[in-house]
């Protein structure tokens, strides 16, 4: 269980840092051509895990093509709203609007994965949403041009999201964690390669590194997160996505010089206190990682 949480907290960091990297190549860089580095380049630390674990070309193998083919599918265009919503709104907005995931992961959870949530699960992911309610209440912006566009990519984001953690926890049961994050990344590389038609640019050398830093970051952050998703319940790691709308605040406080209010502290610490509950209470029954 305590592993899980390590690497999902972990793949927080790394997924928030390469949202403020999107953020910021957004505007001078295609979408199409921002998710082509991200995917292709996130393949170099994931063909790395595969040898450094020996699980290459064996992790390869599927024997259920069909659900890879919805999660790659599905999980791009989740990717496409993601970096839609950053593109028009600042990270913390952006990522705020995500983080209605946790309260839909619930619901799924219990559908899909047929997990047993607790009250105690309930009620810290409903405190985490409030404090991030908090966090963003003094910073939200009056729409502008774009805004709508980012908003409605934002919540579109969140259902997306929900659906897609609770089918990778069905699917950690028969496949290996890190043949899901490539066949996923691969699926990005493709098509993103497919947008070059439809116009890219030539990115100065600060850019293209940009682009390039992105895409390692995002491989390292997928690995993470799928690895702890086949380790801890879906629903219990659910509350602990509101701690990197911390991560994004800091962001902005360094990037844009807005720092949170008295609300926006109260809603960090409410958040804190949500992601503690659920860390260090007990769990009646650990969850198992599927054998390998």
């Amino acid at each position: 269980m305590f592993p899980g949480i390590a690497l999902y907290l972990f793949s927080i960091v790394l997924f928030t840092t390469m949202s403020a990297l999107v953020h910021k190549v957004s505007d001078s860089v295609p979408l199409g051509q921002v998710i082509f580095w991200r995917s292709s380049m996130a393949l170099v630390p994931i063909m790395i895990h595969m040898t450094i674990r020996r699980e290459f070309p064996a992790a390869l193998k599927t024997g259920h093509p069909g659900k890879h083919v919805t999660r790659s599918l599905v999980g791009m265009c989740g990717m496409t709203l993601s970096f839609l919503s950053l593109r028009y709104l600042h990270v913390a907005n952006a990522q705020a609007l995500g983080y209605l995931a946790p309260i839909l992961v619930l619901p799924m959870a219990v559908i899909v994965a047929r997990e047993k949530v607790s009250w105690l699960v309930i009620s810290a992911t409903t405190l985490g949403f409030a404090g991030v309610i908090a966090m963003v209440w003094e910073s939200l912006e009056v729409p502008g041009n774009g805004a709508l566009i980012g908003v409605s990519a934002g919540f579109a984001f969140a259902f997306v999201s929900a659906f897609v953690k609770v089918h990778i926890k069905t699917m950690t049961r028969t496949e290996r964690p890190v043949t899901i994050a490539f066949y996923f990344t691969a699926t990005g590389t493709i098509l993103g390669l497919a947008s070059l038609p439809l116009g890219w640019v030539s990115p100065d050398g600060t850019t293209l590194l940009l682009l390039a830093v992105t895409g390692l970051i995002g491989g390292l952050a997928q690995i993470a997160v799928t690895e702890a998703v086949a380790r801890a319940p879906v629903s219990s790691l659910a509350p602990l996505d509101y701690t990197g709308l911390i991560l994004a605040l800091g962001f902005d406080v360094l990037v844009f010089a807005t720092p949170p209010g008295p609300l926006g502290l109260a809603g960090a610490v409410t958040i804190t206190i949500a992601v503690l509950v659920v860390t260090l209470a007990p769990h009646r029954a650990p969850y198992r990682a599927p054998a390998k």
